[in-house]
């Protein structure tokens, strides 16, 4: 007789085991005060980079260093009216103080290469701005960082670095003509008001400290405006 099979019993059924949840405490007063610290100190570092970056974008386009403070005491600063001269007679004396570069020949390691107009109004009529400012022509000659070839008003930058800014300043300081925020040449406030305007626009700034760009319109305006104040200037192929 064949032995009867026996029907296995169904499964045991396992509970899975209950992950323990303990109850979290409540933080001390100390702890809170650290956590807020802590988020404090993230939330600035957040925002002091968020300044950081807007200050280079607004300051810092060029990437170039902040221009050199001129000196107030150049020798050979002309002090009267316009027009002034190319202020020669005393610009090898000026290179030194002003920390501006030179070179022996145009074009002479040159990385930099940029044009600015400026033009010179007093009550209302156009003044000269000379050929040669920058430029000594005699025995040793040189040529400066910032100097003009003609009467146009044309202002060359060539500079040897390509992270060097120069400022409206260190020109007027090549070409030997005071300039502060109060006096240029011998035009001082509040006896005669002047002002500098850039691409036809005032500039509220120290005029001593703009840094000089590319295809700046720069209109310095002494006394009685001229009726049109120039906003742009055809610089050609410069």
């Amino acid at each position: 007789m064949a032995k009867k099979s026996r029907t296995p019993a169904p499964p045991r059924k396992v509970q899975a085991p209950q992950r323990r949840v303990e109850q979290r405490r409540p933080r001390t007063a100390e702890e809170r005060k650290t956590l807020w610290i802590s988020i404090a100190f993230a939330a600035s570092g957040v925002a002091a980079i968020s300044i950081v970056a807007a200050l280079f974008f607004v300051f810092g386009r060029g990437g170039g260093s902040a221009p050199k403070a001129v000196p107030a005491n150049l020798v050979g600063l002309q002090t009267g009216p316009a027009p002034w001269n190319a202020g020669l007679d005393h610009l090898s004396d000026r290179v030194g103080p002003l920390g501006i570069g030179s070179v022996g020949a145009e074009g002479q390691g040159v990385l930099t290469h940029i044009h600015m107009h400026l033009d010179v109004f007093v009550n209302g009529k156009k003044k000269t701005v000379p050929a040669l400012i920058g430029i000594f022509n005699t025995a040793g000659g040189f040529i400066t960082d910032i100097h003009t070839h003609d009467t146009t008003g044309i202002i060359h930058v060539e500079s040897p670095s390509k992270s060097q800014n120069f400022s409206l300043g260190e020109f007027f300081g090549v070409w030997g003509v005071r300039f502060t925020p109060k006096c240029v040449g011998g035009y001082c406030k509040p006896q005669t008001q002047w002002k500098l305007y850039v691409n036809g626009k005032p500039y509220a700034g120290d005029p001593t400290k703009l840094v000089l760009e590319k295809h700046q319109e720069l209109a310095l305006v002494i006394g009685k405006p001229p009726p049109n104040i120039p906003a742009t200037y055809a610089f050609g192929g410069l």
